[in-house]
């Protein structure tokens, strides 16, 4: 007995039950929140600013004389102050394409997750920690919000850029729908391809005419002939069949004739050569942007949409099953720094806009343009803060941000491993709150609770460990390995 109670001391020291929680909120410090400045330097900047680099110092507190001191988690407690650190934004102000002025600007303050890298207790020994008040075995992965803890429950949510195949009845008629929401940056666009009970296939994704036949979009994205085309999808005889099928219904006869036809329905009464390229501007910023959305990853977004189709006439044939919701390998789980790299990306661009709006005013008043009298500060914190002290999190979602339960120290630990559905408390929803198979060593099977949230508020297992990696060095590393993109 003693064997298996030195296994899990050893498996709780490597994996603290709230290190999920802090190794997010560091992978979003140390990594994402530079990576969320690249991308709206090239969105959000507009010609008008260009954003270097992004400084987080350690948190600090000002006093009414205006002097800075650092700050500890219980004077922020005992104060009813934020525990935050001072963001620093080095940025360009442009006017006419030229640099009128650079600086480095304060541009608000950012909640700071207790215990993590930038927490002022980092590194100090169970003394010091006693002696700044604090507890010692206190695990951290909250933040402290106007003097009251609040802690980020982690958001259950669908696999981003996965493809989902179900079977709807839609008019007494078993169609099969393709469903894949597709990320890139804040950006969200979901995909859809529907195969008809009578084999057609059609393709929604935004900015697009509705039940758009897919092959003329295969045509405009580049797979041009009908050789091409048939050569994309298998050999299959029941899949070639259906793409047969569709080719003589789609309209369009070569990419050309694609692009003018999505044109026309996209940019009506322009140009030609306008709708052309409106067609083209949103195929490659609107329909699978996780994939890229430059005119080369066209024939990259073509090959995916071929597989995509190919799932689901498989689906309609029976030969494949539908895909499972519930399966939790179609699931991710958003922790603390997901969570927080969507309300730095949201507060990041009304900063920015507001920093447009000042830049006009000047333009109008003729006042010089001077990067420290533009910035408010309030734009990006009061956006970061309201969130924080209501739950209101971005998408209008409700509850994100949550009194930290203080009633002993094992329903602390509960509470910051408790997993949340975004699913309606009010609707049924049998399967979702059915224990699945595949929870197994990830979810307690014993731990939700009774009445309306039952099934849909559930709790990480002991042993489970989330990984804050992602996937974007995946591409790079399959291309050492030779692999790469075939063409037929």
């Amino acid at each position: 007995m003693g064997f298996y109670w030195e296994v899990a001391e050893a498996m709780l020291r490597e994996y603290p039950l709230i290190k999920h929680h802090i190794d997010s909120y560091n992978v979003f410090i140390n990594s994402k929140i530079h990576k969320i400045v690249e991308e709206a330097n090239e969105t959000e900047a507009d010609g008008v600013l260009k954003l270097h680099k992004v400084r987080v110092s350690a948190p600090v507190i000002i006093e009414a004389d205006g002097s800075r001191r650092t700050i500890y988690p219980m004077e922020a407690r005992l104060r009813n102050r934020t525990y935050a650190a001072p963001v620093f934004l080095e940025m360009s102000l442009l006017e006419d394409g030229s640099e009128v002025d650079k600086d480095e600007v304060y541009i608000g303050d950012l909640p700071v997750m207790v215990r993590s890298d930038l927490c002022n207790l980092k590194g100090m020994s169970k003394e010091e920690l006693i002696t700044k008040g604090e507890d010692a075995d206190d695990a951290g992965g909250y933040f402290i919000i106007n003097g009251t803890e609040r802690a980020l429950v982690s958001v259950e949510d669908l696999a981003p850029n996965r493809l989902i195949v179900s079977k709807e009845n839609r008019g007494g008629k078993s169609n099969v729908i393709g469903r894949i929401s597709s990320i890139k940056g804040g950006f969200r666009a979901k995909v859809s391809l529907e195969r008809t009970s009578d084999g057609m296939i059609y393709i929604n994704f935004p900015t697009s005419p509705k039940n758009l036949n897919l092959f003329i979009v295969l045509r405009a994205l580049g797979l041009s002939s009908k050789s091409e085309i048939m050569g994309s999808f298998s050999d299959s005889a029941a899949v070639q069949s259906d793409v047969l099928l569709n080719l003589e219904s789609a309209e369009a006869k070569d990419t050309s004739e694609a692009l003018d036809y999505l044109g026309k329905r996209i940019a009506a009464g322009q140009p030609e050569e306008n709708r052309k390229a409106r067609a083209e501007s949103v195929l490659d910023s609107y329909l699978l942007p996780h994939i890229g959305v430059t005119g080369e990853d066209r024939m990259k977004k073509a090959y995916f949409l071929t597989r995509m189709a190919e799932r689901c006439i498989e689906v309609a044939l029976n030969k494949r099953d539908e895909d499972d919701k519930d399966h939790y390998a179609n699931k991710r789980v958003k922790v603390s720094g997901v969570l927080m790299e969507e309300l730095f990306r949201q507060a990041l661009g009304r900063f920015l806009k507001d920093i447009k709006y000042q830049v006009e005013r000047a333009h109008t008043r003729r006042r010089k343009l001077q990067l420290r009298t533009l910035v408010r500060p309030n734009a990006f914190t009061d956006g970061i803060r309201f969130s924080m002290s209501t739950g209101t999190w971005v998408g209008g979602r409700q509850g994100i941000s949550q009194l930290l339960e203080r009633m002993c120290y094992m329903n602390t630990l509960s509470h910051l491993r408790r997993v949340v559905s975004p699913l309606s408390k009010s609707q049924p929803h049998f399967e979702a709150r059915d224990l699945h198979p595949t929870q197994y060593g990830k979810l307690c099977p014993v731990e939700s609770p009774e009445g309306s949230a039952s099934g849909l508020q559930k709790n990480l297992a002991i042993g489970c460990v989330i990984s804050s990696r992602g996937v974007e060095g995946l591409e790079k590393d399959l291309a050492k390995l030779g692999v790469s993109l075939i063409k037929k």
